[in-house]
């Protein structure tokens, strides 16, 4: 796996873990995109909407890529692999918490 793969999986994993933590699941792109870069892992907005399309087609995200603003929304898969209790090869699976 190349370090952009793991990086990948390490952004998709902090999308899933800011939305399981919000109200109702929901945030939007822009402040996702702050949320990444204050965890070290900036990405253009160009980037973000690339992985918040792979997220949807996966199933663990709600959004429209192509929209003005954009709402996502997570959903029971995404907050499940969140929250560690199931696990996909495109997400890092999260560290225990101790």
């Amino acid at each position: 796996m190349s370090y952009a793969e793991d990086v990948s999986r390490h952004r998709r994993l902090a999308v899933l873990r800011h939305l399981a933590e919000v109200p109702e699941y929901v945030s939007n792109a822009s402040i996702l995109q702050d949320v990444l870069a204050r965890l070290g892992l900036p990405l253009s907005f160009d980037a973000l909407v690339t992985e918040l399309s792979w997220l949807r087609e996966q199933g663990f995200v709600e959004c429209d890529p192509g929209a003005a603003f954009i709402v996502v929304t997570g959903t029971r898969r995404g907050v499940d692999l969140a929250r560690g209790l199931s696990s996909h090869p495109g997400v890092q699976r999260p560290r225990p918490r101790i």
